[in-house]
């Protein structure tokens, strides 16, 4: 990891799509997906997928805190997600694809929590808010064929993001600050 770089976690449904949506991001050095969450020690997709190991799918972030802040990691993840849904994005459902804000601190969960009292405040959305704030626990890689599915296999992808009608529900549910 770089001198001076930081750590955060986000479960945003499908990890091939947070993955995308945080390469996205000024000062992301690296991201990685994987598993993080639940009870078993180095799961495969195909055990995380299976509903039973309790594991989120979720993306490790790497950052450059001089160039972009964690409160604003935070606060670009709730607009790549609907944050209303439990247990599930978009096509994807189940608890693997449930969306949470995995704090690698306890200033990263303040901060978290700030910027979701400041959502809440503003009351964007019918529903509320169901995302999940929790300390991290042990983050497991997922396999090869899973990093960078967006650079990797961008044919298939873009079919899937765009099939899971993720993009249009982003921009349906926050409208020009959606982060498709």
């Amino acid at each position: 990891m770089p001198e001076g770089s930081e750590v955060a976690m986000f479960a945003g449904g499908c990890f091939w799509c947070t993955e995308a949506d945080f390469d996205k991001v000024p000062g992301v050095l690296a991201t990685t997906s994987g598993y993080t969450g639940g009870k078993t020690a180095n799961p495969t997709y195909s055990e995380v997928s299976s509903h039973t190991t309790g594991h989120a799918e979720a993306v490790q972030v790497i950052f450059d805190p001089s160039q972009v802040s964690y409160r604003q990691l935070v606060d670009y993840f709730w607009r790549t997600i609907d944050p209303t849904v439990k247990d599930g994005q978009f096509c994807d459902v189940g608890t693997p694809y449930r969306t949470v804000i995995f704090a690698t601190s306890a200033q990263q969960l303040q901060t978290a929590q700030a910027s979701l009292a400041e959502l809440e405040k503003s009351k964007p959305f019918a529903e509320p808010i169901v995302t999940e704030l929790v300390m991290a626990d042990d983050f497991y890689p997922a396999e090869a064929e899973h990093q960078n599915y967006h650079q990797t296999n961008p044919v298939r992808y873009d079919f899937y993001r765009k099939g899971c009608g993720r993009d249009a529900r982003l921009l349906l549910l926050w409208g020009s600050e959606a982060k498709p």
